[in-house]
């Protein structure tokens, strides 16, 4: 194994790369040269040697002396911040600021003794400039003038706090989560979609007094079976999937023929019938209703809807245009970009010009798939407004993207080629993760001011209540995995999270929205302090929150900012985690490291702490610690004596469902994201079955505080 010789560590330092790391049980693991070396080929750079090393370090800073300004630099509102400038030395320079909003303001010049440099011949200086502390928030320039000429870069101002929208008026909220595609209803295809969400809107906010629903990433998959089902490995995540629209509910479908309506109530009927698997079969699903939607765009639309799409293209740019080509192309060459003729693989390219050129009535099909999706999410998010709900959807967003999808064909130099991102061995993961997902640059992000991120980050709020950041610790480090070393063999790459979490807040402050962040695993104490300091929530799960001798934490130690529930969707609803279905599942599937007696007994262990602890907060009568439900409603009762301003309910806990949606660290060997809304006794429940069922009312009171849940706000 080779040493790791000081130039290595430098560069290592320079691109964050960790050289050592505390794993989950609080054991020092030292990185190992081979992967440092590994990772920093994924930045382009060449370390193998202490010469080739060298020589980087170099290299990397002759570049950075060459440029006139850094491409890229966010401050917190209030702060200010020094900028360096590099000139021919002996030259003269002037700076200033230019706004967002047209506006200029001076910048001073700082004390600079740092000595010139010589790149290529070429003798440069550096000078540094105050740009102020009292800049407003948004997407501002910074300008400089040489002898050379007009330079420019950007500089983000971010808020300093984000908090709660002003429709929550600083109350505690409540709300449900569910995965949208399991929850469908007498009219929906078979798998839940936007009008399906905007129904349990209305049953959620008028007759559960919820204020909000979280649901999956409704990030975009690929445009043709095999459809991904993960909504965590999305194709894009700036784009939507519109296997979650409702064709019945695009305002055209009014103006359809009678022959045209009875197609579309026949490739339903065949959806219908897909549906009957058990399973959530979207292979089977999305091609007829995808059949169902180019009947209703061949249709055409009346002139003031042409208009509003119109817009929605231009709003949308470039991004949305290479979407709509990526997507014809995969039907036409499949979904491996990296297998389509060479001309074709990427979007800059004349020969992809020439097939959108050719193939422009499918690529405005698709764009018009987008624009369809984004009506009806803020449609469902009006129906929120209309029913009082205080914050109304919450969107997730999730880590990454499929290697083979649309962002990586559309930007490939801005992912790291060769790794994946994944999560080191932890107590419920123990051999750890791979998820397959390639990570962005931050080197590359920086040069791009960030362009990506911020327009994955604006799409996620646009028409919503809120998001939820899945795995919001990758904003600050992500565990990367050399492609075939397998998880263990990775180590964390950090990002600027002083940008990527500034950013957040900033596109959560103009959307007014509520923004969480799921804060589990193996989380630096900092980070959730950080977090909490720029008015973003947390995440805690009740069964993961333990005090420092491994009790129940008690209640008055949760944290106010953070978003509080009894279980997640990577476990089993609670009625299958206190049968310990979890743990006998990770065994079937060899995902144990201990064997399955003492993980049993350790589960018991847990849950005995837990019901102890609910009788004596007087949540849980000690005659009914045998009762499931009765111990799922009072681990719920529980949340609300905990300071925490956003408390969740499961919609699986409110039907009985015992099934877990995603067991981590599979694949296929269990049908994840699979999985339809079934009651407790495993019988698949509609909507409109959920509305008049009786536990989802118990449940609802518990979580409104009252003994027994009233029909209406208003009685």
């Amino acid at each position: 194994m080779t040493d790791v010789f000081p130039g290595l560590a430098l560069l290592a330092d320079r691109f964050g790369i960790a050289q050592e790391f505390w794993d989950w049980k609080g054991r020092h693991v030292a990185i190992p040269a081979e992967t440092i070396i590994e990772v920093l080929r994924a930045f382009d750079i060449e370390a193998a040697t202490p010469e080739a090393a060298d020589a980087a370090l170099t290299r990397l800073e002759d570049d950075r002396w060459q440029r006139t300004l850094p491409a890229c630099t966010v401050v917190e509102e209030g702060q200010g911040v020094h900028v360096d400038v590099h000139l021919p030395a002996g030259t003269q320079v002037r700076v200033h600021v230019c706004l967002e909003s047209g506006e200029t303001r001076p910048a001073w010049q700082s004390h600079n003794d740092t000595p010139d440099r010589h790149v290529d011949g070429r003798a440069i200086g550096e000078a540094t400039f105050w740009l102020g502390a009292d800049l407003p928030t948004g997407y501002h320039r910074i300008v400089a003038r040489t002898v050379e000429g007009e330079s420019t870069a950007s500089l983000i101002v971010t808020p300093g706090f984000v908090g709660f929208p002003a429709s929550m008026r600083d109350q505690r909220i409540w709300g449900y989560a569910t995965q949208l595609y399991s929850v469908t209803s007498d009219e929906s295809w078979g798998i839940g979609d936007l009008t399906d969400l905007a129904d349990l809107i209305t049953w959620s906010g008028t007759r559960q007094f919820a204020g909000y629903v979280l649901i999956n990433p409704l990030h975009a998959a690929e445009p043709v079976p095999p459809l991904e089902p993960s909504p965590y490995l999305p194709a894009s995540r700036r784009f939507i999937n519109p296997i979650y629209i409702r064709p019945e509910a695009i305002d055209e479908y009014a103006t359809l023929g009678n022959s045209e309506r009875n197609d579309i109530h026949a490739l339903r009927a065949r959806a219908l019938v897909a549906a009957e698997s058990g399973s959530v079969d979207r292979d089977a699903v999305w091609p007829l209703k995808l059949e169902a939607l180019r009947i209703i765009h061949r249709a055409g639309m009346r002139a003031a809807r042409r208009i509003a799409y119109d817009d929605f293209r231009r709003r949308e740019g470039v991004g949305l245009r290479n979407f709509g080509v990526w997507s014809a192309l995969c039907v036409i060459h499949g979904q491996r970009w990296s297998e389509w003729p060479e001309e074709l693989r990427r979007p800059s390219s004349p020969a992809v010009a020439a097939f959108a050129e050719e193939h422009a009535e499918d690529v405005d099909f698709f764009e018009w798939l987008q624009w369809i999706a984004q009506t009806q999410v803020s449609a469902a998010q009006s129906t929120a407004g209309q029913v009082g709900m205080p914050v109304g959807i919450i969107s997730d967003l999730a880590v990454g993207v499929h290697r083979q999808g649309a962002e990586t064909w559309m930007m490939p130099d801005v992912f790291a080629a060769g790794m994946s991102v994944g999560a080191p061995p932890d107590q419920y993961n123990q051999a750890g993760q791979d998820w397959g997902q390639p990570p962005w640059r931050p080197d590359k992000l920086e040069q791009l001011s960030y362009a990506p991120f911020r327009a994955m980050v604006s799409a996620a709020l646009r028409g919503v209540g809120g998001v939820r950041v899945d795995h919001i610790i990758g904003l600050f480090r992500l565990w990367w995995v050399p492609q075939g070393g397998g998880p263990t063999v990775g180590t964390y790459v950090r990002n600027n999270h002083e940008a990527m979490v500034g950013i957040l807040a900033l596109e959560a402050q103009r959307a007014q929205a509520l923004v969480v962040g799921e804060d589990l695993g193996t989380v630096e104490p900092w980070v959730r302090d950080y977090l909490s300091r720029r008015g973003i929530l947390g995440t805690s799960v009740l069964w993961f929150e333990a005090d420092e001798h491994g009790q129940p934490l008690p209640a008055h130690r949760w944290r106010e900012y953070c978003m509080a529930s009894v279980t997640t969707h990577d476990l089993p609803p609670t009625l299958g985690y206190l049968a310990g279905d979890h743990v006998r599942l990770r065994e079937s599937l060899g995902l144990l490291t201990e064997p399955l007696e003492a993980e049993l007994e350790h589960a018991k262990r847990e849950q005995a702490e837990w019901i102890a602890t609910l009788v004596r907060y007087g949540l849980l009568a000690e005659d009914r610690t045998g009762d499931p439900i009765e111990v799922m409603l009072a681990l719920h009762r529980y949340l609300l004596h905990t300071p925490s301003k956003v408390l969740l309910a499961n919609l699986t806990d409110a039907v009985g469902e015992r099934r877990a949606q995603n067991q981590p660290g599979t694949v296929d060997e269990y049908p994840n994201w699979r999985i339809p809304l079934a009651d407790r006794d495993g019988a698949r429940i509609q909507l409109e079955d959920i509305f008049e069922a009786e536990l989802p009312k118990r449940l609802a009171a518990v979580m409104n505080g009252y003994d027994e849940q009233p029909v209406s706000r208003w009685d």
